[in-house]
């Protein structure tokens, strides 16, 4: 598990997926930086995304729109904090664009600061996927969520997703 600086890896309130996968970083990047292209693959089969906003800075708009087999949906709304093309993307849902904070976190079970990082290996890249909770209680919820099955189903899809252009 590779976590870079200013970034540290707390046991007790962070999770993380680590994997090399056989595709190059700056189409990872590409993938989850372009609406378009991060719709097909962001959330795990058989739940969509039907809509996606991404204002690529820092305070930026990060909003996605997710929906159910069922038909419900569930938008998410955050801001982007750090940026580095093809190596880093670091977002939260604690704050909203313009780093505004958002009142309304109380409907949700848990809130989050993850970070994407991209390294080149070999031909592919090391993909980790780091989310910062507050405490062991959020951390909890969102692994009994699914977090380790859904992140890495939606890693498949996306390496999946990559290889068809």
């Amino acid at each position: 598990m590779t976590i870079p600086p200013p970034y540290a890896f707390d046991a007790e309130r962070d999770l993380v997926l680590d994997r090399v996968v056989d595709v190059p970083p700056n189409l990872v990047w590409k993938a989850w930086t372009t609406p378009t292209l991060l719709m097909p693959w962001f959330c795990p089969k058989p739940w969509s995304t039907v809509a996606c906003e991404i204002d690529l800075r820092p305070g930026g708009a990060f909003r996605t729109t997710m929906r159910s087999p069922e038909g419900q949906e569930f938008p998410n709304v955050g801001c982007y904090l750090e940026l580095i093309p093809d190596r880093r993307l670091v977002w939260t849902d604690v704050l909203g664009p313009g780093f505004r904070p958002i009142h309304d976190a109380s409907d949700r079970p848990f809130v989050l600061t993850a970070a994407l990082f991209l390294e080149p290996e070999g031909t592919g890249t090391r993909y980790t996927a780091f989310a910062m909770h507050a405490d062991t209680k959020a951390r909890d919820q969102h692994s009994e969520m699914g977090f380790e099955h859904g992140w890495s189903a939606v890693l498949d899809q996306l390496v999946a997703f990559i290889k068809t252009w």
